[in-house]
């Protein structure tokens, strides 16, 4: 998928079921509740949150319906600087939910400033350069927490999803960008080093880390 001039309808397709995927090994439900939910909820005003790497957009998306069950107030931004995100991810744009194809640099210098800054999967494609530019512009970005979700490597988290997959992989790059992905990305205690203060690494699932910092968006 970081390849441009991969299969545009493969990518189509990925993006189209990263949804499913990412409902069933993401955890954001849970941290929806534990993490995103009171956060929101103790503004006592009017929301926004920022889905940086948004990629196909299910994620922000899926959490714009999680609040508005919830009654909450909150304008969901979903930022990717790659064009061919942005196309897919328009298709889930609805009033509440827009999509802007940017980066955090970009959204620095606009001006841009959200309640809470959050990502899905982008932490393991980062070397680390763009690793602590793109942590630190979070934290600029936000003015509450800041939250940034990813699989931790390990063999039974590669094996279960291999075999699990298989199944729905037909026509996509998710078997293939998916173990890879696996391979490249960071146990608790490796992304807790490679990020350092003010960060802190939690493992709210199985198979999954949570980088959790406060925002200084108004320091």
């Amino acid at each position: 998928m970081d390849d441009p001039d991969c299969d545009p309808r493969a990518l189509a397709a990925t993006y189209r079921r990263f949804d499913l995927v990412n409902r069933l090994v993401s955890a954001w439900g849970h941290v929806y509740r534990t993490r995103v939910r009171p956060e929101l909820r103790a503004l006592g005003r009017p929301a926004r949150v920022l889905d940086l790497g948004s990629g196909g957009g299910d994620v922000v998306a899926r959490l714009a319906a999680l609040a508005a069950r919830d009654g909450l107030d909150v304008e969901w931004v979903g930022a990717d600087p790659d064009p061919r995100a942005h196309e897919a991810a328009r298709e889930r744009a609805r009033p509440g939910v827009r999509f802007v194809a940017q980066g955090s640099r970009e959204l620095l210098a606009a001006g841009e400033r959200f309640d809470l800054v959050l990502s899905n999967h982008v932490l393991h494609h980062l070397d680390d350069d763009a690793l602590r530019s793109f942590t630190a512009d979070s934290v600029l970005l936000s003015r509450g927490a800041v939250l940034h979700a990813d699989i931790a490597r390990g063999r039974l988290a590669y094996g279960l999803y291999a075999a699990g997959i298989t199944p729905l992989s037909a026509g996509t790059f998710l078997r293939v960008d998916g173990l890879r992905s696996i391979r490249r990305s960071y146990r608790a205690p490796e992304l807790a080093a490679a990020l350092g203060a003010p960060w802190r690494v939690e493992t709210p699932a199985p198979f999954r880390v949570l980088a959790v910092a406060r925002g200084r968006a108004d320091a």
